[in-house]
């Protein structure tokens, strides 16, 4: 994980990114937005940290190239700052996000009941490779399904994940890497009331938006439970929503995704 976030600094406002270091068959959608929050994060001052981004993919990228990505000072204010990246490669835009980040201040407070004690925890499950085709610097634990709850046969997935070695203490790494694994634990959730399987010839998944909103902090190699629902299908996408809890049952982060999911039609 360390690797993918360390960005080289090309230019004050420009970053390369490195390739995955293993074989993907395209660039993975949650190291893009990983990488790019990396870039933004990088032009903005100590003590802001990021609260929310959203995200568009426009293009598939190349794996076995690096990513430029391009920042933009939209704004610096006295509490907030905005910034905005255009991913690119081969002169091609092939993502774009924008990042708000915020001074630390104290405020009301208020959060929802927590799956935490409802579920199986991540010690006692079994650990599972998302996507074929895909090596990921994630641990990855999902809980068995009905296992929640109320869950049974609805769009509703609970997975435990970490990222897979120690992180150093800077938080934007922890918080790249938890926005790296939210990619994993979404799209897939608009699949379970239909029986299908993500990687089947029968299935197309592809990501359209990813927008993401941190409410408080978090370490990303300490397990962080995602609970993910979906909706709604129609049209040939699907929406998908998430919450991630630390073990203390604290809301972390919230998440939202639209993403492309077809059948594919037999030849």
């Amino acid at each position: 994980m360390v690797y993918l976030l360390d960005l080289e600094q090309v230019d004050a406002l420009v970053f390369r990114g490195p390739p995955p270091n293993d074989v993907k068959r395209q660039v993975f959608g949650g190291q893009v937005i990983a990488q790019s929050l990396m870039a933004a994060s990088r032009t903005v001052e100590a003590g802001r940290a990021v609260h929310s981004l959203h995200s568009y993919f426009l293009l598939s990228g190349d794996p076995t190239l690096p990513i430029v990505f391009l920042v933009e000072r939209v704004r610096d204010g006295r509490s907030y700052t905005t910034r905005k990246v255009v991913a690119r490669q081969n002169g091609r835009d092939i993502f774009i996000l924008t990042a708000s980040f915020h001074v630390s201040e104290e405020g009301v407070e208020h959060r929802p009941p927590s799956p935490i004690g409802q579920v199986p925890h991540a010690e006692d499950l079994e650990p599972t490779r998302f996507q074929p085709g895909f090596l990921h610097p994630i641990d990855m634990r999902p809980v068995p399904a009905g296992a929640a709850p109320g869950t049974t046969g609805r769009p509703v997935r609970h997975v435990w994940a970490r990222a897979d070695s120690a992180l150093p203490e800077d938080p934007i790494i922890h918080t790249g890497s938890v926005a790296y694994a939210s990619d994993l634990t979404m799209l897939v959730t608009a699949l379970v009331p239909h029986a299908l399987v993500a990687g089947s010839p029968d299935v197309m998944m592809a990501s359209l938006d990813h927008s993401m909103w941190f409410h408080r902090p978090f370490r990303g190699d300490e397990w962080l439970l995602h609970e993910t629902e979906s909706p709604i299908a129609h049209g040939g996408r699907a929406l998908t929503r998430g919450e991630i809890y630390d073990q203390a049952g604290h809301l972390v982060a919230s998440i939202a995704q639209e993403g492309v999911l077809r059948r594919r039609r037999s030849s």
